[in-house]
């Protein structure tokens, strides 16, 4: 059985793009960590200002390796997705893409390491967190196979 993925769609704004009015690329790394932010509100349904406020569990990110396979442009409509990769004891990492259609169009793999944000020293991840981060984890064989792209 597969994992949920957990995606959102949005139109590529005006002020996401350069002037040759394709999508400028650090706004894909912007537009991922919404995506991120929604998928541990909405996807896991814990408040992500909860995790990080009062709870003072952080998330960040220890690494980021990123394709770009083709561009993107002002008014397309992407599809914004994310799987759970790997789970460790203190972190995570997350297979995440954008679609147009049905082409491919970068894929981001992130790791991210759960962490006591006063001491910003690394934690366990919590286990209400973690019980829900396992619903979009992918099966081993789906994590382990390279991506292909035409």
């Amino acid at each position: 059985m597969g994992a949920a993925r957990f995606e959102r769609t949005l139109r590529l704004r005006f002020g996401n793009c350069d002037p040759s009015g394709i999508i400028f690329y650090p706004q894909y790394f912007v537009l991922f960590n919404d995506l991120v932010e929604d998928w541990v509100g909405d996807g896991l349904g814990i408040a992500f200002a909860e995790l990080i406020g009062p709870r003072r569990v952080g998330m960040p990110t220890v690494s980021l390796h990123t394709e770009f396979i083709a561009a993107s442009r002002f008014g397309d409509e992407l599809a914004l997705g994310l799987q759970v990769e790997h789970l460790g004891s203190r972190s995570l990492v997350l297979a995440l893409d954008a679609r147009c259609g049905a082409q491919q169009r970068v894929t981001v793999r992130q790791a991210i390491v759960t962490t006591n944000l006063d001491s910003h020293q690394a934690i366990a991840i919590p286990p209400d967190l973690r019980r829900a981060i396992e619903r979009f984890r992918r099966p081993p064989q789906a994590a382990q196979s390279p991506s292909t792209h035409a």
